[in-house]
């Protein structure tokens, strides 16, 4: 049998890559220790470390103490190997954050938008200066993903609908990536926000889990089999014009107020029942979280019935087993509103949902920005070690 040329060169890149994947998920490793994790052997652990460090991919972050013989040296990723950057983009503000490639943010900055007519140079300049602020040049960020309200096209990667951003559309994003000349990406921000629970926050290890973000807009942010669900035109998610019952079926999309379900729990609609049950606080989240401290049970319980009666139709539809409840109004709200929200469901859905407050930390569609365009700079970087 004639052995395949390529083989060899195939086998030492997926070596290459289990290994800087264990070195970013497990942290600094002797030769010894790589080799017992991949099922190497000494020499060919080496010999893989002795190239990746040719490559400027890992370098020796210390030593670990053994036996009698001399300590171990550690190997490690080198975090300034590659950088990317994630970014919300908000009608008032854009804020960019710049990670490394093990996943540490080097900097976070928040900007004007200048006037917002100018999609591609108001990222360009946000983005100057995260790298400015970062000292790094803006060659060496790999991947760029961008957060933002509306609906992306899955197919071309643009925004086709989005009612805050109103020059954000077709083309822009061509236009972003000529001018940054680096891969540019844009996604749904409420997505962004269900890979940030995936792998930080309360949906850590779920593969099948609802992201229900709760605030001034409704979103929904779905994963199914470890992937996010987006839709055929990406518009799955857009919970705000769930019909609700009782509430005025929506006459024209172009208002975001008229959505059935964003009017049962938008701010408005929250403001005006925190004001009907003597609930003080200059906003939403404050009525909330002085309901939480004065266990101000009837609110509360109205606001948990109100929003279960959008996790129950995502539950009676997708059966996801687990809803985590973000945004300002989950956040405030925390384990309290969602241990009511997961009542509130129980009683009218035949399936009974684990509702969560989220987990995140910081900015959550930042987090999920730079959890992609980690995902995204890691193939580019570790699928070329040979």
């Amino acid at each position: 049998m004639v052995q395949s040329p390529g083989t060899p060169r195939l086998l030492r890149r997926l070596n290459d890559r289990s290994a800087l994947e264990l070195l970013l998920s497990v942290g600094p490793l002797t030769r010894a220790e790589l080799g017992e994790l991949t099922g190497l052997s000494k020499v060919t652990a080496g010999q893989l470390l002795a190239r990746l460090e040719e490559r400027g991919l890992v370098e020796v972050a210390g030593e670990r103490a053994g036996g009698r013989g001399p300590n171990a040296a550690l190997y490690g990723v080198v975090p300034s190997s590659a950088y990317v950057a994630g970014l919300e983009v908000l009608p008032e503000s854009i804020t960019v954050g710049v990670a490394d490639i093990t996943g540490k943010i080097v900097v976070e900055i928040t900007v004007d938008p200048l006037d917002g007519k100018n999609p591609v140079k108001t990222v360009q300049s946000a983005v100057q200066r995260a790298c400015a602020s970062a000292q790094i040049e803006l060659g060496q960020l790999r991947s760029f993903v961008i957060g933002t309200r509306g609906v992306v096209d899955p197919a071309t990667g643009d925004v086709r609908f989005s009612l805050d951003l109103p020059g954000w559309h077709v083309g822009v994003l061509d236009n972003l990536r000529r001018t940054l000349g680096a891969s540019v990406t844009i996604e749904n921000d409420v997505n962004l926000v269900a890979l940030a629970e995936h792998r930080y926050g309360a949906a850590t290890g779920q593969d099948d889990f609802a992201v229900v973000w709760a605030g001034i807009g409704q979103g929904l942010g779905v994963m199914l089999g470890g992937r996010l669900h987006r839709g055929i035109s990406g518009g799955a998610g857009e919970i705000g014009w769930l019909p609700v019952p009782g509430q005025p079926l929506p006459t024209d999309v172009s208002q975001p107020k008229s959505g059935s379900y964003q009017r049962l729990v938008g701010h408005d609609a929250l403001e005006e029942l925190a004001a009907l049950h003597g609930v003080p606080g200059r906003t939403v989240p404050d009525q909330l979280r002085t309901a939480v401290a004065r266990n101000a049970e009837s609110y509360l319980d109205e606001v948990a019935t109100r929003l279960a009666v959008g996790v129950a139709a995502i539950s009676v539809v997708l059966d996801p087993g687990l809803v985590v409840l973000s945004g300002d109004v989950g956040r405030a709200g925390g384990e309290v509103l969602a241990a009511k929200v997961e009542q509130a469901v129980a009683r009218v859905c035949p399936t009974r949902p684990r509702v969560v407050t989220t987990g995140v930390t910081g900015n959550p569609v930042l987090r999920g920005a730079l959890v992609a365009a980690l995902e995204q700079a890691r193939e580019q970087v570790f699928s070329d070690t040979v």
